[in-house]
């Protein structure tokens, strides 16, 4: 054998992300019973350029074959086999855009934001705009007046809520003396006055 360009070592989580990103794809390259010709190398490249990762179907031959085609196909087109499920072989090359490495986590993002930056939507990034972190109140900065505004607020408050509940209590006990037409007791329904 001569030797070739080395292939794209693909570590078992870029692989297996790889072989989910394929799941629904469809077969762009079809070889048949002549077997691995260079017309079906040239439409084979042509597909890994245009698309990086791309599912190849093999018609009429024995495993081995496949496997041997599928390392033909890595060696001469310099990509990385993936994947071979019964008769779909499963290729990825990295072209210019990198999208699948993107997503799987093999390549860093080029612009990464610390853990304590806040986050920046799409459209204000866009804009080349950035959200800034509005300063937290410490407990030395609070002056002495906010804390008697709070108890003051508090205060009236808790005013608020006892006058409330005192008059729903005066007005569940002038229902309690009635009885209601709709009550399920036994007995009930009854007036006695």
């Amino acid at each position: 054998m001569s030797t070739s360009k080395p292939t794209l070592a693909l570590s078992s989580q870029v692989r297996s992300a790889l072989r989910a990103a394929a799941h629904s794809l469809r077969p762009v390259v079809l070889i048949g019973d002549q077997g691995l010709t260079p017309a079906v190398l040239k439409e084979i490249e042509v597909a890994l350029t245009a698309h990086e990762l791309i599912k190849i179907r093999v018609n009429g031959q024995e495993r081995a074959d496949r496997d041997a085609m599928m390392l033909k196909i890595a060696e001469q087109l310099d990509c990385s086999p993936v994947h071979h499920l019964g008769k779909t072989l499963i290729v990825y090359r990295q072209g210019k855009k990198a999208a699948y490495l993107k997503h799987t986590g093999a390549i860093e993002p080029t612009v990464k934001r610390k853990p304590t930056e806040p986050h920046t939507p799409k459209k204000m990034a866009a804009l080349g705009k950035k959200v800034t972190k509005r300063p937290r109140p410490n407990a030395k900065s609070v002056d002495s007046a906010e804390p008697s505004a709070i108890k003051a607020f508090s205060a009236e408050k808790s005013a608020r809520l006892t006058k409330r509940r005192s008059m729903r209590d005066s007005a569940s006990g002038a229902r309690s003396s009635r009885k209601s037409a709709l009550s399920l007791r036994a007995g009930a329904r009854r007036r006695t006055t």
